[in-house]
């Protein structure tokens, strides 16, 4: 697998098309702390490591509903492995005139874009969530 964090944002995607309540995905750090943030956004219900059937580590993700369509609207992969995209403070992009949330890897770790700014930091753009 090439990319692991488009693979569970695909993932996520397929599940709320399927009405799903939830998904597992393998587990990695760059996973857990991008699912972290979503959860802190309240794009989810939140997250449980377990195992799967042959005793690997992964991740369950409860998704979020509102009165039956899924809360998370639009979610696109922005750096990818073949272009990677890092952008400093002042030119971090705003999702529907503020209305969603940009997903950056920073030097102060993996965080929103509203919390970049405020802590003043740049990063590569992981995706975008409306």
């Amino acid at each position: 697998m090439n990319d692991p964090l488009g693979d569970m944002l695909t993932r996520i995607r397929n599940a709320q098309m399927r009405g799903k309540s939830t998904t597992v995905t393998p587990a990695s750090k760059l996973r857990k702390w991008v699912l972290e943030v979503l959860a802190d956004e309240g794009y989810i219900r939140g997250f449980e490591e377990t195992t799967d059937k042959n005793g690997h580590p992964a991740i369950e993700i409860s998704l979020k509903y509102y009165e039956g369509t899924p809360v998370i609207r639009e979610l696109k992969r922005v750096s990818k492995p073949g272009r990677r995209v890092y952008m400093g403070v002042s030119d971090l992009p705003s999702v529907r005139q503020g209305l969603g949330v940009s997903i950056v890897s920073t030097p102060k770790g993996v965080m929103s874009d509203a919390a970049a700014r405020s802590a003043n930091v740049g990063g590569e753009v992981l995706c975008t969530v409306f």
